[in-house]
């Protein structure tokens, strides 16, 4: 789906609430925002991110993606085994929110569309496979093959120092959980806006580069 405006793609949030705020205050008003995915998880400000986010897509300004902790966290709360509890604990989000208000944002997390398309480009969190779905988790594989048939494809899901543009692919995660920058990338135009991050983590190794939400309706 796509609409005449402009559109700024905003990479990996990860609970900075503050960040986010920052960028809303710098971007034009009119343009359709598309957040790609990973607004969850691993920073301080999880909840309010929420809010805020699902806030923007119900008054139409935003799209959120799913990304993989997105995914991650509706499968461990969908999960009926006796481990369950057990997956939860390991995700920021329910030890932030507690059982009650994370088991509150499920039903909203499975509406979640994997991808937003435009004119001539695309998002998505992480990439394509092979048969060109969206995959939440996908990196080398995708990079080093992507022969440009979905257009240019913008995704988030790998911090990188800055926001790096390949050849039919663009990556706009620039770590601002670990205390980098969060971006926003417009396609139309090529321009990039960034504000500071938040300093919640500790970059991560690339091997560890891995994956691991509150109420409000419309």
């Amino acid at each position: 789906m796509a609409s005449a405006e402009r559109h700024w793609v905003i990479g990996d949030v990860h609970g900075c609430h503050a960040s986010l705020i920052q960028l809303l205050a710098v971007l034009p008003t009119r343009d359709h925002l598309v957040l790609c995915g990973d607004v969850i998880n691993r920073g301080p400000g999880i909840a309010d991110t929420l809010h805020l986010v699902w806030e923007l897509v119900c008054n139409g300004r935003a799209t959120w993606l799913r990304g993989n902790h997105e995914q991650n966290l509706i499968e461990a709360l969908e999960q009926r085994s006796s481990d369950a509890h057990q997956s939860l604990l390991r995700i920021d989000t329910y030890r932030q929110l507690g059982d009650g208000l994370t088991r509150q944002w499920l039903q909203r997390l499975q509406t979640l569309p994997d991808h937003y398309r435009g004119k001539g480009w695309i998002a998505t969190h992480a990439g394509f496979d092979p048969q060109g779905r969206p995959d939440l988790r996908i990196r080398e594989p995708f990079w080093e093959t992507y022969d440009g048939r979905f257009g240019r494809v913008v995704v988030g899901h790998t911090p990188r120092p800055s926001v790096e543009r390949r050849q039919h692919i663009v990556m706009i995660d620039t770590g601002a959980v670990y205390g980098g920058r969060l971006s926003a990338f417009c396609p139309e135009t090529d321009a990039v806006v960034q504000v500071m991050g938040q300093t919640a983590l500790p970059i991560p190794a690339p091997q560890h580069q891995q994956e691991l939400i509150a109420s409000a309706s419309c």
